[in-house]
């Protein structure tokens, strides 16, 4: 599966973005998607989890903030972000996990760069 991440940018607090993936390629085999994010000198840290039954899983930092949702029929995944803070800059990064039938690795997309400005 290939991953191509857009939207992210240049944004001042307590403003708003929307990123999107988009998939391509054997999208049959996904089942769960997510989006990550890696602050310079830190880890990568899981922001936001959909599963193929629609459920959701956020990370404590973004819940009630960022909005993860999927268009199966376009094969796009998106994260609406709210509400961002200085802390929400990052690298932001787009996961397709497969379903075990598939055989295959995760996928990750190059990445689109959130900066939250003051």
């Amino acid at each position: 599966v290939q991953l191509v991440e857009s939207g992210g940018g240049l944004v001042q607090t307590g403003g708003s973005l929307r990123l999107s993936c988009a998939a391509s390629g054997d999208t049959i085999c996904i089942s769960a998607m997510s989006w990550y994010r890696q602050a310079p000198g830190k880890q990568r840290e899981l922001v936001a989890t959909i599963v193929d039954s629609g459920s959701t899983n956020y990370a404590d930092s973004v819940k009630g903030r960022f909005t993860i949702s999927r268009d199966n029929a376009k094969n796009t995944l998106y994260l609406e972000m709210n509400s961002l803070k200085l802390e929400d800059t990052a690298l932001y990064y787009c996961n397709a996990h497969p379903f075990d039938w598939c055989h295959a690795l995760d996928d990750w997309g190059q990445g689109t760069q959130v900066t939250v400005s003051s």
